[in-house]
């Protein structure tokens, strides 16, 4: 359905899914009002890997070259036994340099991701940023969405157009109006993430950028991120204990309890930052009805195991913006419902299945599991054609190739 004079695809949400899509969109033409209920973009520490195949897609918007300049390039990633702290396997994206520009992960906090994207739109009447505006609701009629939402001095407005884009994150208003069932299960543990700026790679802890620990009581991953500037920031990500309160977990006893246990060293960790949160495995019955469409944490969502997410949602993008401006040009519907199975097939066997897996493997408790576990992986990591399927998987290549032979 082709836009009516006027008329502007509505996007909600000024995250990194609805930021490429708003780029993606108004390369082409099409105009967008973006609507975000901040005042503005969000410094939030929250994913920061851009995995091979999404930096293909982000060279294809011309905002790659950023990307290079300010983030952190990681070609290998380790897993390590916490209990014997025993390397158990490194893989290496440069076994897969013979098919793409970018063998390698890019440590690149989504927050600049998305004021990368936001410069590189400059100012251009194809797009207008809605800041301190809160969706309430939606009403799909034969003129269109309805969008209600409260504008930034307070007042209700409705907007219309033939498409309105949810990218609006887990909690979508967007979806819960559309009434679209988000399909999965929540973990019963909580994620701790904690930020510091010691150096661990200095200290022999970590021998690259991205790790991931096993153990059966307490596994943990460990990334660096440029953060604000030297000598940038170093994330932990733990499970918390059953027995374990929100407040004792992120107490100064509590914060400095868990990074000593893991890692001992004389005197308290600098800490720049701590945060708790809920953990889920979900994905959207569809990410398409009527004229209400779903990218992202809004479509899908996933345990932080392996750096997935976010990549998720950039495929999402890059996937709905060829589709819709096609539809728009002219093309049949049809193609929205495409887009849905495609993306519906990338989550539940690429990102959701592999991050699932990632999970298991850090937190086995039975001796016998783990060591199987432990053992498969090392064998996968010795074997290059087995190494090299590894990482095509990890990247997202394999996901993306299955989804796109999707009609």
């Amino acid at each position: 359905m082709a836009l009516k004079p006027g008329e502007r695809v509505l996007v909600v949400g000024c995250g990194p899914v609805g930021m490429v899509l708003t780029l993606a969109l108004s390369q082409k033409g099409i105009p967008v009002t973006l609507l975000e209920r901040a005042d503005g973009p969000i410094d939030d520490q929250r994913a920061a890997a851009i995995q091979p195949s999404s930096l293909e897609m982000l060279a294809d918007l011309g905002v790659v070259e950023e990307i290079h300049e300010k983030g952190l390039i990681s070609p290998t990633f380790h897993y390590r036994d916490r209990m014997s702290g025993d390397l158990v396997a490194e893989f290496d994206f440069t076994q897969i340099a013979d098919m793409t520009e970018f063998p390698y992960v890019i440590q690149y906090e989504q927050f600049k991701l998305v004021k990368t994207i936001i410069a590189e739109i400059g100012d251009t009447p194809d797009v207008e940023y809605r800041f301190s505006c809160e969706v309430t609701g939606l009403e799909q009629t034969a003129d269109g969405v309805r969008l209600t939402f409260n504008n930034q001095d307070g007042e209700k407005e409705i907007l219309t157009s033939s498409w309105v884009v949810g990218c609006d994150g887990f909690s979508s208003v967007i979806r819960q109006a559309a009434d679209i069932e988000f399909v999965g299960f929540t973990y019963p543990e909580k994620f701790v993430k904690i930020g510091s700026d010691f150096d661990f790679q200095e200290a022999g802890i970590a021998y690259c950028i991205r790790n991931f620990f096993s153990d059966p009581d307490e596994w943990c991953n460990l990334f660096k991120v440029n953060g604000y500037g030297p000598p940038g920031i170093w994330r932990t990500v733990f499970p918390t204990r059953k027995d374990e309160t929100d407040e004792e977990c992120l107490s100064q006893e509590g914060i400095q309890g868990r990074l000593q246990k893991f890692f001992p060293k004389d005197g308290d960790y600098n800490i720049i930052y701590a945060g708790l949160y809920h953990v889920h495995q979900r994905v959207v019955e569809t990410f398409h009805k009527g004229g209400v469409i779903l990218a992202g944490d809004a479509a899908h969502v996933n345990n932080p195991i392996g750096g997935l997410g976010m990549n998720g949602g950039i495929h999402d993008a890059i996937s709905l913006a060829d589709k819709l401006v096609r539809v728009i040009g002219g093309e049949p519907e049809d193609l929205l419902d495409r887009y849905s199975r495609q993306r519906h097939k990338a989550q539940m066997d690429g990102v959701q299945a592999t991050s699932i897996a990632n999970k298991k493997l850090m937190e086995a408790k039975d001796p016998a599991v783990r060591n199987q576990q432990l053992d498969d992986v090392r064998r996968t990591a010795e074997d290059p054609q087995k190494a090299r399927a590894y990482c095509l998987n990890a990247g997202l290549f394999t996901s993306l190739e299955k989804a796109n032979a999707v009609t």
